[in-house]
């Protein structure tokens, strides 16, 4: 496999450009005309780490890889536009092994509507992809950060909560996990494709920008460690109520079964890449209806924002769930 030729090769198979960029992938840098303003997120994976190639064929790997990335996007309620990428190459990995990880991230592009426009490859002890998207909105005030939350506001969150996690697990429970996972109809087939094929909210984080979300996060690092990252970026307390956690369908029973509690997961797990967002509550309705009629997840009210500081999440006799998440250096 020669550095040239699979460039070659890459370029030949890129989705079509978007109408901001005017020269993309092929010459020493893209050029692109944005208008508006920008927001950019960089992303990295490592094969062991983030993934694991036993457990994942490289068009998954190379989907899920930029729909991680397009999740940072969609937490400031911005629009997809272009995607860089360095593939870190090991010595294992074929010519036709990149190119299916390209054609992965090529399906999640034409998804989301995002250009790939250029990037590099290198050799690297271990499959690698460092993606860094770009977003665009027309004027900054359309863009939604972490600290823009305040008392009184709800809390609403997209979609189902710990599915990634359970699937992570039932993962690492099996002995030969079968990378054809994920295309059954069982319970345990949905869970695990929530781990190996997350999807971006870039729809529900756009329609909930227009509806007034003042602070918004994307939880891949798991609802107990990112919602206090509103907490502290908005200085205002977040109460949550544990019994109006949306756990993802058949959580319970793969809990059970490995012996674990689904709540735990649904706080603790990480890697949901669903939205929490403060909103007015009088606005909810609007966004919930506009997120519904373009085909979107469900959005459930889970608590509210109040004077104060810090996070709690309240389980139904009173006592207080202990609000941590995922963290991948300790």
């Amino acid at each position: 496999m020669g550095e040239f030729d699979l460039l070659e090769r890459i370029r030949e198979r890129l989705p079509p450009a978007g109408p901001r960029t005017l020269l993309g992938s092929g010459d020493d840098a893209a050029i692109s005309v944005p208008g508006g303003v920008t927001v950019t997120s960089v992303d990295a994976l490592l094969d062991g780490v983030h993934f694991r190639r036993q457990w994942s064929d490289p068009a998954r790997i190379g989907a899920k890889a930029l729909a991680v990335a397009l999740s940072d996007l969609a937490a400031m309620g911005a629009e997809a536009g272009e995607a860089y990428v360095v593939l870190g190459i090991p010595t294992d990995l074929d010519e036709d092994g990149c190119l299916a990880l390209l054609d992965g991230m090529g399906r999640v592009a034409e998804e989301t509507g995002t250009t790939l426009a250029g990037g590099d490859v290198t050799r690297a002890p271990a499959l690698t992809l460092a993606v860094t998207v770009v977003g665009h909105a027309e004027r900054p005030e359309d863009l939604v950060t972490r600290a823009g939350g305040g008392p009184g506001d709800a809390l609403v969150v997209t979609g189902e909560l710990g599915g990634a996690a359970a699937g992570l697990r039932l993962l690492e429970q099996s002995e030969a996990p079968d990378i054809g996972h994920a295309r059954g109809g069982s319970s345990s087939d949905a869970l695990i494709a929530r781990q190996l094929e997350p999807k971006p909210r870039l729809a529900e984080g756009r329609m909930l920008a227009k509806a007034g979300a003042g602070a918004m996060i994307d939880l891949s690092d798991g609802l107990g460690g990112d919602a206090r990252h509103i907490a502290e970026a908005s200085g205002v307390g977040l109460r949550i109520e544990a019994a109006a956690l949306p756990l993802a369908a058949g959580l319970a029973e793969a809990a059970e079964s490995l012996g674990r509690d689904p709540l735990e997961l649904a706080v603790r797990g990480g890697e949901d890449y669903e939205l929490l967002a403060a909103i007015p509550p009088e606005r909810i309705g609007e966004a919930a209806s506009e997120i519904e009629k373009h085909g979107g997840t469900v959005l459930t009210r889970v608590g509210e924002i109040v004077a104060g500081e810090g996070l709690e999440i309240r389980l139904p006799d009173g006592a207080l769930l202990e609000a941590t998440g995922f963290d991948q250096l300790s």
